[in-house]
């Protein structure tokens, strides 16, 4: 009986935990009609990430020493990561193109964006978008540099909390007849 006590203990815990957390569902171009298109509602809609996104800048530096009359090449390798992960809030910062925006998952620095767009082979969803793809790699602009997404992050896109309400208003009235006069 203690066991079956501390089960639904845990079960209820479990399920206070979780309805509190919104229910996220993929930002598409019908959503995107259906808040009117405007950037100032945009700007008023909270985007989460569906997938962990990694992008890095790989820079390699030579630097010539002369030692007892060599030069002597010594390679260093800095690569610059950033992770943005599964579940991160980001915001709307402006338009891209159209249909195409920037959004800033980083406090405080407008620079530090990514830009999403519709892919039609998702049915519309709006997928992190880079300028080139190379061998399941693609080239995006992340705070005024050039980054690499990992492949992974291909199948990143932008998540909402969408409340769907489906309320009925019914306005009803007894009709109280009518007499001739």
């Amino acid at each position: 009986m203690k066991i079956l006590n501390t089960l639904m203990s845990m079960a209820l815990i479990a399920c206070l935990g979780t309805s509190c957390s919104p229910i996220l569902h993929p930002f598409t171009a019908n959503t995107l009609r259906d808040v009117s298109n405007s950037d100032d509602n945009l700007k008023k809609i909270q985007f989460y990430l569906s997938e962990d996104v990694v992008i890095y800048r790989d820079a390699t530096h030579a630097k010539g020493d002369i030692i007892a009359g060599k030069i002597k090449i010594v390679q260093g390798r800095e690569v610059e990561e950033v992770r943005i992960r599964r579940g991160t809030p980001g915001v709307f910062l402006f338009r891209v193109k159209d249909d195409k925006f920037a959004v800033s998952f980083d406090e405080g620095n407008d620079k530090r964006y990514l830009t999403f767009g519709p892919n039609p082979k998702r049915g519309g969803t709006y997928v992190l978008l880079a300028t080139d793809w190379q061998d399941r790699q693609g080239k995006v602009h992340y705070d005024e540099k050039v980054y690499w997404a990992a492949g992974a992050s291909a199948f990143a896109a932008l998540m909402v909390d969408l409340d769907k309400v489906r309320k009925t208003e019914t306005l009803s009235r007894v009709a109280g007849g009518r007499k001739v006069q």
